[in-house]
């Protein structure tokens, strides 16, 4: 399958919705276009994600990944939160996933980036063996805490 990653604008948009809605619709959250319209280009358009896509010769969107930027405090310097990782069915197993996380990974090294986090479901096997074939490494220093609100 050929295909190119490109970092998304504000343009892009309508063409990325669809996905990021499947996206929630995978981690069972109800369909909703709208409210994904405008997650994503209010991330795009305040400049509080970066968002790479890839797309076919035929301009169809294959599947995206999303960062967050964060700070390490110790050592002073940007991270990356790796937070959305996704791609239509029709694109699975092509590659699209590992190059998504290739240009997740450079845009880390081109930012001055300490390094990227990412979270997934203990019983994602498939995204576990993913990230770890590409250098990712469980943690085992640290316990992560959530307060819901």
């Amino acid at each position: 399958m050929n295909f190119t990653i490109l970092k998304a604008t504000a343009k892009e948009t309508e063409l990325i919705a669809p996905l990021f809605d499947a996206y929630r619709v995978f981690y069972q959250q109800q369909s909703d276009i709208e409210l994904a319209c405008s997650f994503i280009g209010d991330r795009l358009q305040n400049g509080e994600s970066s968002i790479f896509y890839a797309i076919d010769s035929d301009s169809n969107a294959l599947g995206f990944v999303q960062l967050y930027p964060t700070f390490s405090s110790v050592s002073a310097k940007r991270s990356w939160v790796l937070n959305d990782l996704f791609v239509s069915d029709a694109a699975r197993r092509t590659g699209v996933a590992k190059a998504l996380m290739e240009a997740a990974r450079i845009y880390a090294i081109e930012t001055d980036s300490k390094g990227s986090s990412l979270q997934t479901a203990y019983d994602n096997d498939k995204a576990q063996a993913l990230y770890e074939s590409l250098g990712y490494e469980k943690d085992s220093h640290y316990i992560t805490y959530y307060l819901s609100l």
